[in-house]
């Protein structure tokens, strides 16, 4: 407690007031994807501005490090799912932005500094191809074709199940699109450039609240210190709620588990399950499985990091059954990650208040839609 006790009443040096806590023009809250974009998109398009991003944790503890690494845009069904929710249009729209964010990603960044592997996408079924779902894939195909200029996005591959060594499944789509890569480099990639950038980065940063006055705003963290900035930008994700409780955002767990190594392992590839509720893919000769959060949607409505029970055994139940049914392995790794939901899909970026801002809610997509948020708030906040 004693160094707590210090610090909280520790006076600040003229050489701090005039660096560290210098009045800055934008102050970020969350320094997880969505945050660092926004930062490097603002700090490459208005050179000179003096941007500051608090992060609560030492590192980001919602969802940006905490997932399974896919870089995708929706698997069939889960598309097909959108349009029944949203309407043909908007699913599009935000397809659109998914997949440019793919594009951005590793025209940004060096492929092999993220460990960015084309793999492919694969989602499987447990039923057999019927003429009614193949007219849908095919319609899907038109429409993707716009947007990646690709002719056929989906194909069936149904013969690769045996070479992927998985069981249960009676049919296959390929996307060549997909992918995985590596979230923590990614991160930790984002946070350098951004710091080159000249953005200062303070973890450990928990922000209680903000008022402003005399055209400022006084952003206030727990512990004692503040910072005076024109404008802020709330990129909290399913955290929203704690600061700005009229948003409403949803958290949802995602839980995932990772095998030991398992010599021989076949499985190559991102794959999606049940309207994309289960995704897996090899990470080296590893299964990395997460999702089910569809066996109990009211229990992982939750901001809790902690694992269920339930999720975890259904989890290790479907590596058992199509992935690995009586191989040897065990469970060498469990975490979860906490992401954000709103009832239309649809990210929420709006100005809140006056020179607040908030950018939020990427629904379990927000690898590949960070990139092109950070774009939209960049022109939002002019």
């Amino acid at each position: 407690m004693r160094p707590n006790l210090y610090f909280r009443s520790m006076q600040l040096s003229a050489w701090e007031k005039e660096s560290f806590f210098a009045p800055q023009d934008i102050v970020i809250i969350g320094s997880g994807l969505v945050g660092l974009w926004c930062a490097r998109e603002l700090a490459i398009h208005r050179p000179g501005t003096k941007i500051t991003i608090l992060e609560r944790g030492f590192i980001p503890a919602g969802a940006s490090t905490r997932n399974a690494g896919f870089s995708c845009f929706g698997s069939p069904t889960e598309l097909l799912n959108d349009v029944a929710l949203l309407g043909a249009d908007r699913m599009w729209e935000i397809v659109e932005m998914r997949y440019q964010g793919m594009q951005k990603i590793t025209q940004v960044f060096n492929e092999d500094l993220i460990d960015y592997e084309r793999s492919g996408g694969y989602e499987v079924y447990t039923n057999p191809r019927n003429e009614t779902f193949s007219a849908q894939v095919e319609w899907l195909n038109q429409g993707l074709h716009r947007i990646s200029g690709r002719e056929q996005c989906f194909t069936w591959a149904d013969s690769k199940l045996g070479e992927f060594g998985l069981h249960g499944f009676a049919s296959m789509i390929e996307n060549e699109l997909e992918g995985f890569l590596h979230s923590g480099k990614l991160l930790q990639a984002l946070v350098r450039e951004v710091q080159n950038l000249g953005v200062q980065v303070f973890a450990g940063a928990a922000v209680s609240g903000w008022e402003q006055f005399n055209g400022k705003i006084s952003v206030d963290c727990k512990g004692g210190w503040s910072f005076s900035t024109e404008r802020l930008l709330v990129c909290t994700n399913a955290f929203t709620s704690l600061l700005c409780p009229g948003v409403r955002v949803l958290p949802g767990r995602g839980q995932v588990i990772l095998t030991s190594p398992v010599p021989g392992l076949k499985l190559r590839g991102a794959f999606h399950f049940e309207d994309g509720f289960y995704y897996f893919r090899n990470l080296g000769e590893r299964v990395l499985l997460g999702g089910a959060r569809n066996k109990a949607f009211e229990t992982e409505q939750t901001t809790s990091m902690d694992t269920s029970e339930a999720i975890q055994s259904a989890l290790e139940d479907f590596v058992a059954t199509h992935i690995l049914p009586g191989g040897a392995f065990t469970i060498e790794q469990r975490w979860s990650g906490i992401m954000g939901f709103t009832d239309d899909k649809q990210p929420i970026l709006q100005k809140v208040d006056d020179r607040v801002y908030i950018a939020v809610s990427c629904n379990g997509m927000g690898v590949a839609l960070a990139p092109i948020i950070a774009e939209k708030v960049c022109e939002m906040m002019n």
